[in-house]
């Protein structure tokens, strides 16, 4: 007749536990690393449309200070319908670029082609 020695049950069903769990946790950060993946991804994609929204804006500023000699803060704000901010960032950029040179200081300031 079998006897089930009860001293080896009670760790190998604690084994089996742990082990069931583990796979749990493995497969759960599997899922969450895919889907933190496919999420990054989209946002690698929405900050190119963003990119290319910002050289085209850029470009436009270009183009209006090839048509017009000079171009001030306020009119690339009324140009592009961006904030003050924004339109400061794109100069900062442009001057960095080597693109544009800033003339004057605060209020005055304006910009040409270099």
């Amino acid at each position: 007749m079998f006897v089930l020695d009860t001293r080896y049950l009670i760790p190998y069903t604690l084994y089996m536990t742990n082990t069931i769990i583990l796979f749990f946790i493995i497969f759960a950060s599997i899922i969450a690393g895919y889907y933190l993946g496919v999420i990054t991804h989209r946002g690698v994609q929405r900050l190119s449309g963003q990119s290319k929204k910002k050289e085209g804006n850029k470009e436009q500023v270009l183009g209006f200070l090839r048509k017009n000699g000079k171009i001030r803060n306020n009119d690339i704000e009324k140009l592009l319908g961006v904030s003050d901010a924004t339109a400061t960032r794109y100069l900062d950029e442009l001057e960095k670029e080597g693109k544009v040179i800033q003339h004057g200081e605060t209020k005055g300031a304006f910009y040409t082609l270099k």
